[in-house]
């Protein structure tokens, strides 16, 4: 288990940016895969990217790809999410989460370790 600690939330308005960054207190880092998952009011916590462990492969869901782009630095134990052309349905809290596994990385039993939640509002 690592701890994941989450900032760079906020309300931004349609077509606007926000990069979240999710930094980990472990020293095994760049042993896990990372993941950004969301829950939009009344909605099940749905996938949105996840990178590989050292960084060489990523996988986004269809509704963010092309707008939004995961990233890590395992110097600096951190995995960013890039935000761009924010619409109001993009509205969530998102988690950043990790795992030593390396399959299924759209699941979210994949993941053991999640951070605390940072809420993103987009205004219309």
């Amino acid at each position: 288990q690592v701890q994941l600690v989450e900032s760079g939330g906020g309300l931004v308005q349609t077509g606007g940016s926000l990069r979240l960054s999710c930094a980990s207190s472990g020293r095994t880092f760049r042993d896990y895969a990372m993941g950004w998952f969301r829950r939009a009011p009344g909605k099940e916590r749905d996938f949105v990217a996840a990178i590989t462990a050292n960084g060489d492969n990523t996988v986004y869901a269809d509704s963010v790809k092309g707008r939004f782009t995961i990233s890590r630095d395992n110097a600096k134990n951190t995995v960013y999410l890039q935000m761009n052309s924010l619409k109001p349905e993009d509205t969530a809290v998102y988690y950043c989460a990790a795992t030593l596994l390396r399959g299924a990385l759209q699941v979210v039993a994949t993941f053991g370790s999640w951070a605390q939640g940072t809420q993103v509002t987009v205004s219309s």
